[in-house]
């Protein structure tokens, strides 16, 4: 017996939420796989007993009946009768329970049954992925649109539109960067095109721009993180529609663009409360400080937290949101200037370290056992100090090499200590943790725990200034280019 369960959080009251859930029969306008569906025997929709029968948009028929429904405790259970897909004794029970703040809905749906052997993990996917998850994005359009079914035209016109785009020449230096006409194609399958307002630059551009990620063949448009509105949609997209404000942090690089097409399942609504200009400052620096204290070392109240480049902006992030954790957060900066703008905003020992040296200081705030996680984004330069700096049994966290790429690393077994060389990219290529990230992120906006201040704006076309300016360290905070 198979057992598959997801959740999720959607954005409104679960009075609105449950209106829809309840109609036995509503998945036909909301839930992207569902094709034409009826009530059998013109019973109604919310009648413990009836049975819908309906096909999936792939062509498989399916029937299945209602088995019980409380208004009370917001529950639906439901079984299969009939399908062309060979699951057997299928029931599945989807539950909604109130979010704290009363505004937004949790959602858990599960269901258990049986299908040939050999072919679990198929059948896993397919439900996970296709029904539930889908069923989740698609009933979230459905929500944003007032409870309208998609309208026929939110395919895309099939035209390529006229755009211009920053363009690496060649690999080397920031001169590489020059601004191009370019097409902007019209989305294909699960595809979507964005007329983007604000994009983000991170120092990942810079490595991207001077070769050392392979991850362009110059010429090639670069970028990875930009806001701005849906223009139109490629078939199979349910949870985005024309007119929807947008934002992403994902590969592949070509975000430094005024209107660019890519895929849809790594693009995120923006909430109504975030701007164009904060999203593009805060999705990839944002969902990195989230992944480094909550899933590469759970950071908790007394951890001993290292920073380094703390005036920056992933690192006004991390020690923002590690304070908020409770954790007493040393960082590394420049600058006397840099020092007092990461002491406001949370670093409670900032340390103006002259070429790569902070380890002693390190040791001295901590009474000789050194930081329990090093977040570190510096590389090779920094590596002997690091392991010095470290606790023993300590974590090191490498997510940056701004001082190049480590060739040889320290004996950890010096200190028992552990090494990671996590990428945000692989913890976004699941859709459902994405948006769980996403959302976390906004969360912490919201809250107050994380502020985004953007310090530098560029227009496009001066991309290559904003990249002289960041490796010469004369940025802090977030740096963002308008098209």
């Amino acid at each position: 017996m198979i057992r598959v369960t997801r959740s999720a959080i959607i954005d409104a009251p679960i009075e609105r939420v449950w209106e829809v859930l309840r109609d036995f029969n509503s998945h036909s306008a909301w839930h992207p796989a569902v094709g034409e569906s009826q009530i059998e025997n013109g019973e109604p929709s919310d009648q413990v007993g009836c049975v819908r029968n309906f096909f999936l948009r792939d062509g498989n028929h399916i029937r299945e009946q209602l088995l019980s429904l409380s208004d009370r405790d917001f529950i639906s259970t439901y079984c299969i009768l009939d399908a062309t897909l060979p699951m057997r004794h299928y029931v599945a029970t989807a539950q909604l329970k109130r979010v704290t703040d009363g505004d937004r809905t949790f959602w858990h749906w599960q269901s258990t049954f049986d299908v040939p052997l050999g072919r679990e993990r198929e059948f896993e996917e397919l439900v996970g992925k296709g029904v539930y998850e889908g069923g989740f994005e698609g009933l979230r359009a459905y929500l944003r649109r007032g409870g309208r079914t998609a309208p026929a035209a939110a395919g895309g016109t099939g035209a390529a539109l006229a755009a211009q785009a920053v363009v690496a020449s060649a690999f080397g230096g920031p001169e590489v960067l020059r601004l191009d006409a370019v097409k902007a194609a019209a989305p294909g399958p699960g595809e979507v095109r964005i007329r983007q307002s604000a994009v983000g630059v991170n120092y990942i551009d810079v490595y991207v721009r001077k070769g050392i990620y392979r991850m362009i063949e110059p010429p090639a448009a670069i970028g990875m993180e930009a806001a701005g509105t849906v223009i139109d949609v490629g078939p199979g997209v349910a949870h985005l529609l024309p007119g929807d404000r947008v934002a992403y942090a994902c590969p592949p690089p070509g975000a430094y663009a005024t209107v660019r097409t890519l895929a849809a399942a790594q693009v995120v609504p923006l909430p109504d409360d975030i701007s164009d200009e904060t999203a593009a400052a805060l999705m990839l620096k944002g969902m990195t400080a989230e992944y480094l204290l909550h899933r590469t070392f759970r950071v908790r109240a007394g951890t001993r937290v290292l920073v380094h480049a703390a005036a920056g902006g992933v690192g006004l992030l991390l020690c923002q949101w590690a304070k908020a954790l409770g954790a007493l957060v040393i960082g590394t900066v420049s600058s006397e200037e840099k020092a007092r703008l990461a002491r406001a905003n949370g670093c409670d020992y900032p340390i103006v370290a002259t070429g790569y040296t902070f380890a002693r200081e390190v040791r001295d705030l901590t009474g000789g056992r050194g930081a329990e996680v090093i977040y570190d984004g510096l590389g090779r330069e920094a590596a002997a100090e690091n392991l010095e700096a470290l606790a023993m049994t300590g974590h090191w966290v490498s997510y940056g090499q701004a001082s190049g790429a480590h060739e040889q690393l320290p004996d950890l077994g010096a200190k028992s200590g552990t090494l990671s060389r996590p990428v945000l990219f692989h913890f976004t290529e699941d859709r459902a943790v994405l948006n769980e990230m996403a959302q976390r992120t906004f969360a912490a906006l919201r809250a107050g725990t994380i502020k985004v201040e953007v310090r530098h704006r560029y227009p496009l076309a001066s991309a290559a200034e904003s990249h002289r300016d960041l490796e010469a360290r004369r940025t802090t905070g977030s740096i963002v280019l308008f098209p």
